[in-house]
């Protein structure tokens, strides 16, 4: 809904001036700022002095001003009657919110508007008020008016003024930023520059200690793969001289001598077990065992560790192996699956005086969990890492006495990752242990 505050009759170019001084009392009655006072009012000024100048054709012979409220803006309409003067009128689009022109044969229609800040409340009650008090005012003289624009013209080069001496005192702390800012770029520069040269000497060197450390490693794989291949035979042959000698068909020995040749016997057979396991583990480091891969019924697989590892367990140790819902095939080596199983087993029986050692399976989505569990001494948290390292074995351990070369479980977990699977274990001191295999039901590679 429009209201009209007031409305002015222009018919000279002196009548400009009352025009400017009334633009500037609606705009502060209504609430506007300062600064938006003084754009509308020189926009007011502005749009009557072009159409009462003579620009090589005759002027307007008269205006007419209406300021109105309407829709939370403040309205100029500026109704010039003579010949057309849109084509001289000036940019004013910086002062104003808006603005149009209808440039008619006879007329000229110029509207402005700005917007009323939201936090003025104009109820139809303050607007009587507003229009009252302007119809009361007395307009200033030309002179006053001119008087008061000299004065904002003063005030807002002195603010010009002040803005510039500010933009200096901000261009010269920019130009000081600036050279430290250049200065700190060239010292991280170089900075870097040395720390990239000290990476990449680092680098030269880390590839320099790997190749080392490879060419160690193959040196002890081969170490390990020729001392125990040179070291099976000789073994082997003490082994069966011993037999030879204990043999009941042999001359008879007297009992210092049966004991020396168990003795014998005994110490050949761990020597020989620790031939084979360091082949053994010689050939998973070096990368040459091939899984052979086949469908593989893991309750067949657990009937046959039954039968051969029972005779491993004493009367004070029950094995139990208990055989997993069928179906239960698993796309895998059965030779090594086996002989991991079978090394687990062996360990669990090893390391556990009394109670049982069992051995189960189940299905988790698309990979199998087998899990062997005894009753043994246990590992301490701190050392359960250590057990897969070679050669090392936890002191004071096994309560049977029996002995072992500490490559076993090395040797388990590296077949279980051939395999595509991973081996853990839980275990607390004087509660037992349970080591874990997760292998998937179907190939790692997703070949059949």
């Amino acid at each position: 809904m429009t209201t009209r505050l007031q409305h002015l009759a222009l018919r000279s170019e002196s009548d400009v001036f009352v025009a400017r001084q009334r633009a500037r009392e609606v705009a502060a009655a209504v609430g506007l700022e300062h600064q938006d006072q003084v754009r509308l009012a020189t926009a007011l000024s502005e749009v009557g002095r072009t159409l009462f100048t003579d620009h090589g054709g005759p002027a307007a012979t008269a205006a007419e001003v209406w300021f109105a409220v309407d829709d939370g803006k403040l309205q100029v309409e500026v109704v010039a009657i003579g010949p057309g003067q849109a084509a001289q009128l000036p940019s004013l689009g910086r002062l104003v919110d808006s603005l149009t022109i209808d440039d008619g044969p006879t007329t000229t229609v110029v509207r402005m508007s700005r917007r009323i800040p939201g936090g003025v409340e104009l109820t139809p009650d303050r607007l009587d008020r507003i229009r009252a008090d302007l119809a009361a005012s007395a307009p200033r003289t030309p002179l006053d008016e001119m008087a008061e624009q000299n004065e904002q013209l003063l005030t807002a080069l002195e603010e010009t003024r002040a803005h510039r001496d500010d933009l200096a005192r901000l261009n010269a702390e920019l130009e000081e930023t600036n050279r430290g800012v250049l200065a700190l770029y060239t010292q991280l520069s170089d900075e870097l520059e040395e720390t990239n040269r000290g990476v990449v000497a680092l680098y030269a060197e880390l590839d320099e200690r790997s190749a080392q450390l490879r060419a160690a490693s193959e040196a002890k794989t081969r170490f390990l793969a020729n001392v125990s291949h040179e070291l099976r035979a000789p073994v082997t042959a003490v082994i069966g001289l011993a037999r030879l000698l204990d043999d009941p068909e042999s001359d008879p020995l007297t009992d210092d001598q049966a004991r020396q040749v168990a003795l014998i016997r005994s110490s050949s057979d761990d020597l020989l077990r620790l031939v084979n396991d360091l082949l053994d583990l010689a050939k998973a480091e070096s990368g040459t065992i091939e899984p052979d891969w086949s469908d593989v019924d893991l309750r067949l697989l657990f009937s046959q560790l039954r039968g051969t590892v029972r005779a491993m367990a004493t009367g004070a140790v029950e094995l139990v192996v208990s055989d997993p819902e069928p179906p239960a095939t698993i796309r895998s080596d059965e030779v090594l699956l086996a002989q991991v199983l079978r090394n687990l087993l062996h360990n669990g029986l090893k390391f556990t005086a009394a109670g049982e050692v069992r051995m189960s399976a189940e299905q988790h989505g698309d990979d199998w969990l087998i899990r062997v569990v005894d009753t043994g001494v246990g590992i301490p948290s701190e050392l359960q890492d250590r057990i897969f390292e070679e050669f090392y074995q936890v002191p004071g351990r096994s309560p049977t006495g029996a002995k072992g070369t500490g490559l076993g479980l090395p040797y388990a977990r590296r077949l279980v990752t051939l395999l595509g699977g991973a081996m853990s274990v839980i275990s607390e001191p004087g509660a037992g242990s349970t080591f874990t295999i997760q292998l998937p039901a179907a190939r790692p590679d997703g070949t059949s």
